[in-house]
């Protein structure tokens, strides 16, 4: 019973962890990337280039208390909500109602205090974007 307890004790602090990290900075997108492991195609490669140069070249993140997500688009803010899944493996971003139907899964790649990688689907592909703290 005692190792029981012991192992709910530490889910739940595994739980908010990467919270803790990813609370109160802001992610600079510096790099996306084909994740490991995918087929060669040559049209996801070049989307990935094309998305780093274009669409990400000023592109930051923030969660914040209660919740909040920002996204800052050049230099144009969004807001929605973020709920941490799968013991933190999965991010959920919804709309800031927290309506589900145009829900974004962001699946954490690394996290620790300065990096932030992520894999998202953008279109038929899948992309890690590479985000530093400043």
């Amino acid at each position: 019973m005692k190792y029981i307890a012991l192992l709910a004790i530490l889910f739940l602090c595994s739980c908010g962890a990467g919270d803790k990290q990813l609370l109160h900075k802001k992610w600079r997108v510096y790099d996306v990337v084909v994740p490991p492991g995918s087929g060669y195609d040559i049209t996801q490669i070049n989307q990935a280039t094309e998305l780093k140069r274009g669409y990400y070249t000023n592109v930051f993140y923030q969660f914040l208390d209660n919740n909040l997500f920002i996204a800052t688009i050049d230099n144009k803010p969004d807001s929605g909500k973020y709920k941490m899944l799968s013991a933190g493996k999965v991010i959920s971003i919804t709309a800031n109602n927290g309506d589900r139907t145009y829900e974004n899964l962001v699946t954490v790649v690394t996290l620790d205090d300065m990096h932030f990688d992520m894999k998202v689907k953008s279109g038929d592909y899948y992309f890690i974007l590479k985000t530093k703290a400043e």
